[in-house]
């Protein structure tokens, strides 16, 4: 033996550790929900850094979430409310208003940031390997802070006008789960679109103010022609605002229970089949970016 070489026939290999072998997927690959679970800590630490991010250094910090929707709130109270007259179910339009807007803000605010997601973290896409899924289903925790705050404002101008909320509200996470599905479903489809077609994110703000008017934010889903009601429930936040309202004010919800089943069929068809997308696309990311 060689001074200062050891003597290969001493040295044993160390087999307490696993070798995990990384290669690029095939097909049409299967979700991978234990994985996801595996990197739970990532998925928090994503949706932490956005929350840091979005109230860092600025004015007036969470009053943020409470300010869009009560702005949103006069604007649409004073155009469709006094100057349209439109019908809100019985209800003073200000609330009826505002109950829809907090619920639309925070699909919006979801299916917006998870569809850039990719976009914005190209720094972990082309150096970690970890499940790509992770990051958009981190970007659709943060916006809840400000759903939280706002319905909190939601309570106290339905106590003002003596709205009291009755059992129905106990369905309430029902209806944002839907909106939670509905905005990742989108958000899986834009997301791995928009890292080949980079065009894509300048459209996307339009079409989801078309989809705000498509969505009975500022009208009721009773308006809607009895010709056209049976397909308004493919648009699955119909439902979702319909159902809030529901559960909140205890309004109709027309046509009725089927729609209300046909929105949370369609979102989850629209989170299906966006996840098995972004696994599809996802081993060719690092290439677009």
């Amino acid at each position: 033996m060689v001074a200062g070489i050891p003597d290969p026939s001493r040295i044993q290999a160390d087999t307490s550790k696993e070798v995990v072998y990384i290669r690029p997927t095939k097909g049409w690959v299967p979700l991978n929900v234990k994985e996801l679970f595996l990197y739970r800590e990532l998925i928090w630490m994503l949706a932490w850094r956005d929350i840091l991010a979005r109230y860092k250094q600025t004015i007036v910090g969470v009053a943020w979430a409470v300010l869009q929707p009560l702005v949103a709130m006069i604007v649409f109270t004073v155009v469709f409310g006094k100057l349209a007259k439109i019908p809100s179910d019985g209800l003073r339009y200000s609330v009826f208003c505002l109950a829809g807007t907090l619920m639309w803000q925070y699909f919006s605010a979801s299916a917006q940031s998870s569809s850039n997601c990719l976009r914005n973290n190209v720094h972990l896409l082309t150096k970690v390997h970890f499940p790509r899924l992770a990051i958009p289903l981190a970007c659709i925790l943060p916006p809840l802070v400000d759903f939280t705050a706002g319905f909190l404002v939601l309570m106290a101008v339905m106590l003002h006008y003596d709205y009291y909320p009755t059992w129905r509200i106990l369905s309430i996470p029902l209806f944002l789960g839907l909106a939670m599905v509905t905005a990742l479903g989108i958000g899986l489809w834009l997301s791995a679109l928009t890292i080949e077609y980079r065009d894509i994110h300048h459209v996307l703000p339009f079409l989801m103010q078309l989809a705000m008017f498509a969505s009975p934010v500022v009208y009721s889903s009773s308006l809607v022609p009895d010709g056209l009601r049976q397909f308004f429930g493919l648009n699955p936040m119909a439902g979702v605002i319909a159902g809030f309202r529901w559960a909140l004010f205890g309004t109709p919800v027309a046509p009725g229970p089927p729609m209300l089943l046909l929105s949370a069929l369609m979102a989850c068809a629209i989170l299906v089949s966006g996840a098995y997308y972004f696994r599809r696309t996802e081993r060719s990311f690092a290439d677009f970016v």
